[in-house]
C-alpha cells in the first residue's frame, strides 16, 4: 500500500476515534435532557385576584420521594398575602395551560441560599442526587430550567456548562469601601465554595438543577442572584460566567426536620 494512502487511512482511524465519543456524549444528553425535563417546575405564586394570577420566580427541581422541590431561598417570597390567600407552590407547564400546585415551606438555608418546598397529592419524577466530592474541574456538565421564565412560556431550556474553577463564595476585595452588606455578612460566616461555570444563564434559572449529561445525577443548584451579588457586584452586564451551590447543601437541607415538627 502506498505511503500517502495508507497515512490517509490512517488519518481517517484517528479523527473517527476522537468523533465517536463526541457523538455518544451528545447521544447520552438527548435521553438525559428527555428524563430530567419532567422533574424541573416552576416556583411562584398563585393569587386569584391579581393579574396574572400566578407569578413566577424562579425554577425548582423534584427529588426524594417526587414531593420534595429544591430551589434558590431567594426564589422563596419572604411574606404572602395572607389576606388575599396568596399560596406558594410549584408551576407546570402542560402544552399552552399551566398547572399550579400549592407547596409549604419545609427547610430554609439562608446561608446556601437554598430552599426545600413540600408538596402534597400525587409525586412526581424524582432526579437523583449525586456527590459533590466527585467532581473535577474541566468536567462537562449540563442545566435546565426557565430562563425566561412564563415571557415566553414555560418550556424548560437546556445548556451546555463546563466547571471552570471551584472558588470561594466572595471575591477577595483589595479595598473595603467595595465590601457590600452582603458580602461582609458572609465573610462572618464559615466560608464554603462553589462552582463557576463556561456558561450563560438568567435569572429565571435560579434554582435550576446542575447534572451529569450521561446519568442526569444533580451536582449542583444554578445560583444567579445570591452568588453575583457577592462575587460580580462590580459587573454590570452580563459576564458569561455562571454559578452553582454545591449538592450536599441540598442534601443537608433535605435531612433537617422542618420547621413545622420543631
Amino acid at each position: 500500500m502506498p505511503l500517502r494512502r495508507l497515512l490517509v487511512r490512517l488519518s481517517c482511524c484517528a479523527l473517527f476515534a476522537l468523533w465517536l465519543p463526541l457523538c455518544a456524549g451528545a447521544a447520552d444528553l438527548t435521553r438525559t435532557v428527555a428524563q430530567v425535563k419532567p422533574s424541573v417546575v416552576g416556583v411562584g405564586t398563585l393569587l386569584k385576584t391579581r393579574s396574572p394570577a400566578i407569578v413566577f420566580s424562579g425554577t425548582g427541581f423534584v427529588v426524594g420521594d417526587g414531593l420534595s422541590v429544591i430551589t434558590n431561598a431567594h426564589v422563596v417570597p419572604e411574606l404572602l398575602d395572607s389576606v388575599h390567600m396568596e399560596t406558594l407552590g410549584i408551576v407546570i407547564g402542560k402544552g399552552d395551560t399551566l398547572e399550579f400546585r400549592p407547596a409549604q415551606l419545609a427547610g430554609l438555608d439562608r446561608e446556601h441560599d437554598l430552599a426545600h418546598l413540600r408538596l402534597t397529592g400525587a409525586p412526581l419524577p424524582a432526579l437523583q442526587l449525586g456527590e459533590s466530592a466527585e467532581l473535577q474541574e474541566g468536567s462537562e456538565l449540563a442545566f435546565t430550567g426557565f430562563p425566561l421564565g412564563m415571557v415566553l412560556g414555560l418550556h424548560p431550556a437546556t445548556h451546555h456548562a463546563l466547571l471552570a474553577a471551584v472558588t470561594p463564595i466572595v471575591m477577595p476585595s483589595l479595598n473595603s469601601r467595595k465590601l457590600g452588606v452582603g458580602a461582609i455578612g458572609q465573610l462572618q460566616r464559615a466560608p464554603f465554595a462553589i462552582y463557576q461555570l463556561d456558561a450563560t444563564a438568567y435569572p429565571g434559572n435560579s434554582g435550576s438543577p446542575l447534572y451529569e449529561p450521561a446519568a442526569g445525577r444533580v451536582v449542583g443548584i444554578i445560583n444567579m442572584v445570591f452568588v453575583k451579588g457577592l462575587k460580580e457586584s462590580a459587573i454590570s452586564s452580563p459576564s458569561g460566567i455562571t454559578y452553582a451551590i454545591p449538592v450536599r447543601y441540598a442534601r443537608d437541607l433535605l435531612q433537617r426536620k422542618s420547621p413545622e415538627s420543631k
